[in-house]
């Protein structure tokens, strides 16, 4: 992009837009009881995802991508005279394009990241860090993000990072207790109002920001923060510097979280703070991020947000407070319209007055002039991902992992187990007498919308096709579990499935939509079991057998998973952190590649026809139902489940399947 439009863009900002005819005046304080609108505007989730593509399938994803949500910024800009655009983080990793810029061609310390240009193109005012932004390690954080820490062996760099600040109130050097990054902000900005007689005033304003991450960072990323950095709790930080905040003379208080709403009974440990965090007195704003979902978002009757305490879910208010969540991948923008009213010689918030919504890219073109910032980045990670790496005779896919298809697992599975066996027998000899199992989760099923399922065509395989299968940069982790630990990881897996009623004739949901695909864990290597969904949920596993003998609660298994995972990552049972056996320093996803490429040829025979569970067979009166993409019955009776049927297309690209739980 060229400079002129990056002066442009900030020029829009700063100067405003003039009624026409009618040049702004400046006025040293507004009359008391004056009005004016501020439009806050936000992302969150990007994920890496700066273009509109879909490094996985190589091909063009027009749902996706900030290259889009650019397009929705720009209009945005037309529309409201004041407005300012904010990020809530996991911002750098995410995508081919990070795992590139972060471990295949890393970017060098007078470099920025892709998604760093692109954002100060677009003259982001301020974001915050999410829990991913932790999982390349403190020293590549620091060196991208333009911040020396004074943590223990992280080098302190003076590197190029993006021109907009970032705070975060929450996480601090275990070396000297002072924050990470700077707590707070104070951006001073002006905005312009119209007068009774036509003409524009301009005056100054405050925003005071914060930011926010989730606590279980020190879990989830506890290979690289252990003993590094401390965290304090999402409520008691805000306490702590919205204060300061207010000193340094914020008329208004914009918190950046990365994190949901739960109302929820509050502790340092709640992952999903927002609603709490709206309760702290002086926050005038919230903006969220984390969850992967919209808010406000009437149009969804289903919306968990639709019954929330305190919430309304047509408006965005958070226990009275303005809020936003902007979805994910730039597949939306969040907006916040702001009331401000001068009062008491500043600038407040009339809440009654404002209101929050969530505008879809969808139909949206694409802004050129990032995909010409990112073009070498970009067609390098293209690069990459086509290098091959075996091939497949079969389609591996997760478009019916919810029916029993567990094909895109067992290959990631066979993988882990072989890379723990042969770690175990190397450098863990007392280990080598118990069963080794591996864990994985379908990362793509359909949780976001009918594009989000892994989808491996037979024939050559690539490392793109590998990153289908294993999304995220995670690290291979071995954890230790007995009988009746086995039982209850299950368990809490099977939490994906609805409780049916058998004697019910109407239609019946199979799958519980707001359950993460990526809780959804299947065990494989000699284990089986059954999933009795007429039960209650912690009752449902039956018939656990390890190569056909009953599972005893006091058997011994390692089991092979990943650092999120065996830290705590998904709340599982027993899984803290404390029974971790090995974690290795290559990633699942490495592990995946080096072990196609051993095999060179995956079969369907070898890998793709094991059956780990099964749902425990009942005759239902009514059917019951599920829904995937549209189109892919083939591929379910291709896989054996020859008890899936089709119910209906719905027309949008998924479709209505039903299974009979009796076959």
């Amino acid at each position: 992009m060229k400079r002129w439009f990056l002066a442009a863009a900030a020029a829009a900002f700063l100067a405003g837009c003039a009624t026409p005819g009618h040049a702004p005046t400046k006025s040293a304080q507004p009359a008391p009881g004056a009005h004016a609108q501020l439009v806050l505007l936000e992302t969150t989730d990007i994920h890496s995802n700066v273009m509109s593509y879909d490094y996985y399938k190589l091909a063009e994803d027009k749902g996706i991508g900030l290259e889009r949500a650019a397009t929705l910024v720009h209009a945005a800009r037309k529309e409201f005279t004041n407005t300012m655009l904010f990020d809530a983080g996991d911002t750098i990793q995410g995508t081919v394009l990070a795992d590139y810029e972060a471990q295949v061609k890393p970017v060098a310390c007078g470099q920025e990241l892709a998604v760093y240009k692109a954002m100060d193109a677009l003259g982001y005012d301020a974001a915050t860090i999410g829990n991913h932004e932790f999982n390349y390690g403190l020293p590549f954080l620091s060196q991208v993000t333009g911040t020396a820490f004074d943590v223990t062996n992280v080098p302190v760099e003076h590197c190029k990072g993006p021109d907009f600040p970032l705070v975060l109130s929450n996480v601090f050097s275990a070396k000297d207790g002072k924050p990470l990054y700077a707590p707070w902000k104070v951006l001073a900005r002006t905005i312009k109002t119209p007068t009774a007689d036509g003409k524009t005033v301009e005056t100054p304003i405050k925003i005071g920001v914060l930011g926010f991450t989730p606590t279980w960072i020190l879990d989830w990323d506890k290979r690289n923060l252990d003993g590094k950095v401390t965290v304090m709790g999402v409520v008691e930080a805000a306490q702590k510097y919205v204060p300061e905040v207010k000193a340094a003379g914020a008329d208004i208080v914009v918190a950046i979280c990365h994190c949901g709403l739960n109302p929820a009974p509050y502790s340092e440990r709640l992952e999903n703070a927002g609603w709490h965090l709206a309760g702290v007195a002086g926050i005038d704003v919230v903006m969220l991020g984390h969850s992967h979902d919209v808010f406000p978002n009437p149009s969804d009757a289903k919306s968990r947000y639709a019954h929330m305490a305190e919430v309304d879910n047509a408006r965005g208010l958070v226990r009275g407070v303005p809020a936003v969540m902007g979805n994910y991948f730039g597949k939306s923008l969040g907006v916040v319209d702001l009331a401000l009213v001068w009062n008491d010689g500043h600038w407040q918030v009339d809440r009654a007055a404002s209101k929050s919504e969530v505008r879809s890219i969808k139909g949206a073109t694409a802004d050129e002039h990032i995909a010409e910032l990112v073009k070498d980045e970009h067609a390098g990670a293209i690069e990459y991902v086509k290098t091959p790496i075996g091939r497949s005779d079969y389609d591996i896919s997760t478009y019916f992992v919810a029916a029993g298809d567990t094909s895109a697992l067992s290959l990631v599975n066979a993988a882990e187990r072989d890379y723990a066996q042969k770690y175990i027998k190397q450098n863990l000899p007392q280990y080598a007498s118990l069963p080794v199992l591996g864990a994985a989760s379908p990362f793509k099923a359909g949780f976001g919308g009918p594009n989000d399922y892994t989808d491996v065509p037979a024939g050559a395989l690539a490392i793109n096709n590998a990153a289908d299968l294993y999304l995220y940069p995670n690290t291979l982790t071995a954890v230790k579990v007995n009988g009746a630990g086995l039982k209850a990881w299950l368990e809490k897996s099977a939490g994906w499935f609805q409780r049916i009623d058998p004697a019910t004739h109407e239609t019946q949901e199979l799958v519980n939509t707001k359950f993460p695909t990526y809780n959804f864990d299947v065990l494989q290597g000699d284990l089986t079991w059954a999933i009795d969904v007429t039960r209650e949920q912690g009752q449902r596993i039956v018939d656990l057998k390890y190569r056909g003998t009953p599972v005893r609660d006091d058997a011994e298994f390692i089991v092979v998973t990943n650092n999120y995972r065996a830290s705590g990552g998904g709340s599982f049972p027993d899984l803290d952190g404390n029974n971790i056996v090995f974690s290795a320093p290559d990633t699942n996803r490495d592990a995946l590649i080096g072990f196609v490429r051993a095999q060179r040829e995956i079969t369907r025979k070898k890998f793709g026809d094991q059956r780990s569970w099964r749902f425990a067979k009942v005759k239902t009166a009514g059917p019951v139902v599920f829904t995937s993409a549209a189109g892919k019955l083939d591929v379910a009776h291709a896989a054996g489940l020859k008890n899936v049927a089709l119910v209906k297309d719905n027309g949008d690209g998924t479709a209505v399947y039903s299974i009979d739980l009796s076959r």
